[in-house]
């Protein structure tokens, strides 16, 4: 096998769940090759770099064999290399955190553990500033 289309090479090394996601990824210019998007049918070979944007990170693969039907998870390392830049992969921490502060409307109360995550986060906050003010020790009598 010389070369595969992209949207089931990305399938199969189970970067998107279906394959028409992968597929709809193609037609939204999601996927990248050589800083070109690329359709669903386009055919990759062995060494190819390919950037799959998946807000907020841009993953970056390299082809290392290839695959038309999909593959166990222990069995994608022999296929693909993950080369995405840490400074992409930081950007998960980040939103991760975040979504602690500013959580969307609709999605409840925060689960015990990030409700942890988010004490331990804003405890760091507040020592590594220098802060230590109680806004109820003000008083209102010197009006």
């Amino acid at each position: 096998m010389a070369e595969v289309r992209i949207d089931k090479w990305l399938w199969a090394m189970r970067v998107f769940k279906t394959r028409t996601i992968a597929t709809d990824a193609c037609k939204k210019g999601r996927v990248v090759m050589g800083g070109v998007p690329v359709k669903p049918s386009r055919t990759i070979k062995v060494g190819d770099v390919i950037d799959v944007r998946k807000p907020p990170v841009t993953y970056s693969f390299r082809v290392k064999a290839l695959a038309q039907n999909r593959l166990g998870a222990k069995l994608v390392p022999e296929y693909m290399e993950n080369i995405t830049p840490q400074s992409q992969l930081d950007l998960l921490d980040v939103v991760r955190i975040s979504g602690f502060i500013d959580r969307r409307k609709g999605l409840g109360r925060p689960t015990k553990r990030e409700g942890r995550e988010l004490s331990r986060f804003t405890e760091s906050m507040t020592d590594s500033d220098g802060w230590d003010f109680d806004f109820l020790d003000i008083d209102d009598d010197d009006e």
